[in-house]
């Protein structure tokens, strides 16, 4: 099973101190959170993507192949490639360049994001949200898997007779999960691909999000991919910890209360309840986080959003040091012991796609119509 953590790339005012940091400052900040991640022996690392204040991440691919360059086993991911204001054409490109500047360590994580003013400044409207979202991925799916394209569609001019370059590694296609908080649409079409599932898990509360996976599963089965239960399925999260749970809920309260996603609502403590976000000692994130297994059945990937609501970059690496040695590990044997020998402990990866033949991501080439909001 993979661990890692995913950043939202948010610039908050530290509450405690008063202090903002400047672009400059975060973006380093994060260079030294993603270092730290492999340092501590995390699989994953993963950056959103963001076009408007208080983030910063504009451009994944840039940080993300910055990032390659100074780490060699940490997986490199987005936590949301926004696929209806993004041209496909530049998201194949790019990312099958990161492919090769990584040696093939990269997957995607396609959304629709959760910013509406995006979309205009993109030229783009959000009424046509979910079908901008599956007419861009189906263009890149084939992209990535055909020479020549020639290609028409309602949102984009026509290709005739293009080639996207480079090719992807080794002829194989980046692995693509789906991200969605709340869109069934798009649980719907991850399943039609074959594709993985990644639901935020941080908002809503468990029930939400089991239904959201079941609605995946499901229809993956329905398909023809495999068994529901071997479908491939990855959560977010959030944590904050020390020794014990009195001392962490003190430290975080005043950073959760400004969080630029959740604070100036509900309570530290209703929102523990309420949702996945769990603020305790490293033993109450382990028993929690091993509940979600039993919310939404054996998963593949677990990502924990780490660096939020202006902490300083000296706490983060002080949790990616909890979260590496004393939480991550135990996760990794107890999920393991839990789960049917059929039933995937990863999600695909470069090597095994390629020595699979890529026939997991190429199970699906027929015509995007068909995942639409009425195929739920």
């Amino acid at each position: 099973m993979q661990f890692g953590i995913f950043s939202v790339s948010d610039i908050t005012t530290d509450p405690t101190t008063g202090k903002t940091p400047t672009d400059a400052e975060r973006i380093q900040d994060l260079v030294q959170i993603a270092l730290k991640a492999e340092e501590v022996g995390l699989d994953v690392f993963a950056t959103g993507e963001h076009h408007n204040p208080p983030f910063f991440a504009s451009s994944p691919t840039t940080f993300l192949g910055y990032i390659a360059a100074q780490t060699t086993t940490v997986k490199l991911s987005t936590a949301t490639t926004l696929i209806t204001t993004n041209d496909p054409v530049k998201i194949a490109e790019d990312y099958a360049m990161l492919q090769h500047l990584s040696g093939g360590r990269v997957d995607l994580m396609m959304g629709r994001g959760n910013t509406g003013p995006v979309y205009p400044w993109f030229g783009q409207d959000i009424r046509n949200g979910v079908a901008l979202a599956v007419e861009n991925y189906h263009l890149l799916r084939r992209l990535w898997r055909e020479e020549v394209v020639d290609w028409e569609g309602k949102f984009r001019t026509p290709l005739q007779g293009f080639t996207a370059t480079p090719r992807p590694l080794d002829g194989v296609p980046p692995f693509v999960w789906h991200g969605s908080i709340r869109s069934p649409e798009i649980a719907e079409q991850a399943a039609y691909y074959g594709d993985g599932f990644f639901h935020n898990n941080i908002f809503w509360t468990m029930d939400h999000t089991a239904r959201m996976v079941d609605l995946y599963r499901r229809r993956y089965e329905h398909y023809g991919h495999g068994r529901a239960d071997q479908a491939i399925v990855g959560l977010g999260g959030q944590v904050f910890m020390a020794k014990n749970s009195q001392d962490a809920v003190k430290q975080f309260r005043p950073y959760f209360d400004v969080a630029p996603v959740y604070g100036h609502g509900p309570s530290l403590e209703e929102f523990t309840r309420a949702t996945p976000l769990t603020v305790g000692s490293p033993q109450q994130v382990i028993e929690r986080t091993l509940g979600f297994a039993d919310a939404v059945g054996d998963y593949q990937r677990q990502l924990f959003l780490m660096d939020h609501a202006g902490l300083p970059l000296e706490v983060v690496l002080e949790q990616l040091e909890i979260l590496g040695s004393e939480v991550v590990p135990v996760l990794r044997k107890e999920f393991e012991a839990r789960r049917p020998k059929d039933v995937p402990s990863d999600p695909p990866t470069h090597a095994s796609l390629v020595e699979a033949g890529d026939a997991h991501a190429n199970a699906k080439m027929g015509p995007a119509s068909r995942v639409s909001a009425g195929s739920n």
